[in-house]
């Protein structure tokens, strides 16, 4: 099971916007740009976190896009909704209906296991927590010398 580029750009691109916006907007331009993501997919991906209100646009000179709400106030979960839907291994998981089997199988069981565990972990995770681990990983590691 794989995350579309979607919900792994649109993520990127949020966690970057957190990063940098300092109560300005940020353009969807120099998002693109630090983010290697072309600048009209990045605004095909923005448009439904507008729409749900993760993130808000400002039209102008000085326009761009900034967070909606506070990053520890968003959760992955919400984003990955709008971006993909429904992260689920199997469509019967969601769906019983979609199979006859449904009810007698043990690997649906399972992966129904498998998408708690997902929607837990990306509920559990808010953009801060994001960010947080992306400052870590930017901040220079200590070298100990031995003499």
């Amino acid at each position: 099971m794989r995350l579309s580029t979607r919900g792994q750009y649109g993520t990127r691109a949020l966690l970057d916007l957190a990063l940098h916006q300092d109560e300005e907007p940020v353009p969807l331009k120099e998002i693109a740009q630090r983010q290697q993501i072309s600048l009209q997919y990045l605004e095909h991906l923005i448009a439904p976190l507008i729409a749900t209100g993760i993130v808000r646009s400002t039209r102008g000179a000085r326009g761009g896009v900034c967070l909606a709400r506070p990053p520890h106030e968003i959760r992955l979960s919400e984003v990955i909704r709008n971006l993909e839907g429904s992260i689920s291994p199997v469509e019967c998981v969601n769906n019983p209906e979609a199979c006859a089997r449904a009810e007698l199988c043990a690997a649906r069981d399972i992966w129904g296991e498998l998408k708690k565990a997902i929607d837990g972990v990306l509920e559990s995770t808010t953009l801060q927590d994001l960010m947080e681990r992306q400052k870590r990983k930017e901040k220079p590691q200590e070298v100990m010398y031995y003499i």
